[in-house]
């Protein structure tokens, strides 16, 4: 079970470095997905993991980033917005669209990380990790099939197939289920709460208000495993 602080990104002791991943997973996760990249190879794909576990300060910036204007920030329909034209719940709700909350994202508990196949581009393609590049015709078109027929096997699953209402879905997006359905489980409002009180994140004081709906509709309302 993770602590409060592992929950929200603050600590870093339940993640190590996997270098045949290059990336840092939850101790409890490795091997699986080491076998999970075996298996994808098997099949002709190159599993490359392009973001994995993020601490909550790298959160924080992502998300005040995106809060200024800094970065880019889309509705609903991936169409870019202008931040300056929009009021403080209107940029939250941007935001939570396609990027966590700090201390409410599934990539601190080293259980979830992002994933394309590097065999299916060329040298130098920088992934944008849109629905274009997973859907038919685009270029991890046959790793989207893949990963829906073969995550199971290794107690993987994708949390956001759906729109729910909250976070956008997300096919690129792969979770450990043995070990985030309890972390989802024990991240309370009250948990989360407590991360974002004293923390720099733009729009604190709005996300505070509206932290009990904020919870249930961007961090509760995903795919089961």
């Amino acid at each position: 079970m993770l602590n409060p602080r592992e929950l929200t990104g603050r600590a870093a002791t339940h993640v190590r470095d996997v270098p045949e991943l290059r990336c840092r997973l939850h101790g409890a996760v490795a091997a699986s997905a080491i076998q999970l990249r075996e298996a994808a190879a098997a099949a002709g794909h190159d599993l490359e993991i392009v973001s994995a576990y993020r601490d909550f300060d790298r959160q924080v910036m992502i998300w005040n980033a995106k809060f200024r204007g800094e970065r880019p920030l889309l509705d609903r329909e991936g169409r870019a917005l202008d931040a300056a034209a929009l009021s403080v719940p209107e940029r939250v709700s941007a935001i939570l669209l396609w990027s966590a909350l700090p201390g409410a994202s599934r990539h601190h508990w080293g259980t979830d990380f992002d994933v394309i196949d590097r065999a299916a581009v060329k040298d130098g393609f920088e992934p944008q990790l849109t629905a274009a590049e997973f859907a038919p015709g685009g270029p991890f078109a046959r790793l989207n099939v893949w990963l829906a027929a073969n995550l199971g096997n290794f107690g993987f699953f994708r949390p956001y197939t759906i729109d729910r209402g909250g976070v956008r879905p997300e096919a690129w997006h792969v979770s450990f289920a043995p070990v985030a359905g309890p972390a989802l489980a024990a991240l309370s409002p009250e948990v989360l709460r407590e991360a974002i009180a004293d923390s720099e994140i733009l729009g604190r004081e709005h996300v505070l208000e509206r932290l009990p709906a904020l919870h249930a509709q961007y961090v509760m309302a995903v795919d089961s495993a």
